[in-house]
This record gives structure tokens, sequence and C-alpha cells, in this order.
């Protein structure tokens, strides 16, 4: 079963995205192995190419390392570098475009505290 992707954004950035996901939350740990190319191209439905684009640009960003016959691992410190540069995308891109959004829409900053508490108490 194919895997649905948003149109918005490149597919290989996305699958890129949901295998930095997977090492942030720990399904996939430093030094340990991800799936093949072809397991992972498989998985999500897609062209095998595609995969080898996002596995060459996580190996690019270091995310990731190729050990030669054996296949892709995690990079040693690849969960902080995620971490770090999605903090960093998250405060100079998002939450900009969010504090304009609440300006126009007149959202206090006090009712996205109340709402975010409410979240995290489900």
């Amino acid at each position: 079963m194919a895997t649905t992707f948003s149109e918005d954004r490149a597919i290989y950035l996305q699958m890129a995205d949901r295998l930095c996901d997977m090492i942030i939350d720990g399904t996939y740990s430093e030094n340990n192995r991800i799936p093949s190319v072809r397991e992972y191209s498989v998985s999500l439905g897609v062209n095998t190419n595609t995969a080898v684009k996002t596995y060459e640009y996580l190996s690019r960003l270091e995310i990731i390392y190729n050990r030669r016959g054996m296949g892709y691992y995690v990079a040693q410190g690849a969960k902080d570098k995620i971490v770090s540069s999605r903090r960093a995308e998250f405060m100079e891109k998002t939450l900009p475009a969010m504090f304009k959004e609440m300006s126009l829409l007149g959202i206090s900053i006090e009712s996205v505290v109340e709402q975010y508490n409410q979240n995290l108490a489900v």
C-alpha cells in the first residue's frame, strides 16, 4: 500500500523527514542499521530512485552513513543534529509565521498557552 505524500514538498524530503522522525523517537539509534534503500522504497510504495535520493541527501547531511556491502546506518550524533536543525527552523520560520497569523486573527499568547497545556494533558 502506497503512502500518501503532500504535494507542497518533494517526496524524497518527506521521506527524509520520516526517517529523521524515527531517529528522534528512537526507532533507529546511533550506529544501528536502517532499512535498505529497496526495503524503504517498497514500504512506502515509491520508486527506488526516490529512496536513493533520500539516502544520498541524509548522507550529505551526515545523518546516516553507508557501510559498503552492509547498508546504511545512523551516524553518531544524528539525533542531536536533527533536533538542533529542526529547533532552529521552528524558531526562524514557523514561529514568526504563527505570530503573524495570531496577530491577524486576534489570538492572544495566553489562549495559545492554555491550548498548549490542554494538549499536554491529553
